[in-house]
């Protein structure tokens, strides 16, 4: 007689032991896949007229997930990438059951070569320096809040810090004196170190010091009007506020979707239009895998190629501005980064 494995008993050691001790993913990630199991599960239980209690692992079979993904996109009218990140959360979920139950490797194995649908890949959006200059221009500095939203979107900008380490990101691990930087916890417990422009210094002095005028202490970096830490919804909010606001003088800004990830497209592009080497600016921003950098740099050929038709000669006398990232601090910051070893010497005031 064959033994059976309930489901139930596998869900706390998978994503408290695996997902977060072992795999170290961030908790969005981990949330992403919860649901993606929590919707998977429940169809398989309606499907089987069962209580989802009384799955087992048997129960999900190759039939299954090939229905369920069929069901994503007849009934709820999932996209092909939307699919993709549930048929991975199910494809980890059965690699670690593959770890734990040898004798369900046939199983696990059969399912995990369920293939992903090949998707369009997505122009990345980033903004050019006249939609900065644009949106930083609305921005009513008189104010708390307006003071916290400059030295907000210049922190995104400046670092190309991913919406989450922005949240969680406290006053000590700010360095703000003549040789700025911050302190960021990145995907999978990774930390790194970035430089701070004197303008982002200057920025988030003014935010701290009407705080504490106002009677407001707090460790958190950016605070929402509750003066409790700003989610990642918060951030949001204000990046398409300023978009929005800005897009009346600039009408290049309507035609982009603006998220707060797309300042982090931004610095990577800048960062590599002003000739920084693609392993730098793979450290700048945290990549774990260079390819997620290369994305950039085939980008910007494209773009080189059609500014070069579009180009004429220089204009004699014309008027040059070295661009931030030309800044020779920076160049010099990066310029000691030769090797990740190095990083640790950077941080260190």
């Amino acid at each position: 007689m064959n033994t059976m494995h309930p489901l139930v008993n596998y869900m706390t050691s998978f994503f408290t032991h695996y997902l977060e001790m072992q795999r170290g993913l961030s908790v969005n990630t981990i949330l992403s896949y919860r649901d993606s199991l929590k919707l998977f599960f429940c169809y398989a239980a309606d499907r089987l007229k069962v209580n989802v209690e009384k799955l087992t692992i048997e129960n999900l079979d190759e039939k299954t997930v090939l229905t369920f993904l069929e069901h994503l996109k007849t009934k709820r009218h999932d996209c092909d990438s939307t699919r993709n990140n549930r048929l991975a959360a199910i494809r980890t979920f059965f690699r670690y059951i593959g770890r734990i139950e040898p004798v369900l490797l046939e199983q696990v194995q059969t399912i995990r070569s369920i293939p992903q649908k090949k998707t369009q890949k997505m122009l990345i959006t980033y903004l050019d320096e006249n939609e900065l200059a644009s949106i930083m221009k609305t921005i009513d500095e008189n104010g708390l809040n307006g003071r916290r939203d400059k030295a907000l979107i210049l922190f995104l900008y400046n670092t190309g810090a991913r919406v989450q380490e922005v949240v969680d990101l406290n006053i000590d691990e700010l360095r703000l004196d003549d040789f700025g930087q911050v302190k960021l916890l990145g995907k999978g417990g990774k930390q790194r170190a970035c430089p701070l422009w004197p303008e982002t210094v200057s920025a988030i002095k003014e935010y701290i010091e009407r705080r504490i005028q106002q009677g407001i202490v707090s460790d958190v970096f950016i605070l929402n009007n509750k003066k409790e830490r700003i989610t990642r919804f918060g951030i949001r909010y204000i990046v398409k506020k300023y978009s929005r606001l800005a897009s009346l003088k600039c009408p290049s800004l309507k035609r982009k979707k603006i998220s707060p990830h797309t300042y982090r497209h931004s610095t990577a592009m800048h960062l590599l239009m002003a000739g920084n080497d693609i392993n730098m600016v793979q450290m700048w921003l945290g990549h774990s895998d260079l390819n997620t950098t290369h994305q950039y740099v085939e980008l910007n050929m494209e773009m080189k190629r059609e500014m070069l038709l579009k180009s004429s000669p220089p204009e004699e006398n014309k008027e040059f501005h070295k661009p931030l990232w030309k800044d020779d601090k920076i160049l010099k910051w990066l310029e000691e980064l030769t090797y990740p070893g190095k990083l640790c010497e950077a941080v260190v005031p």
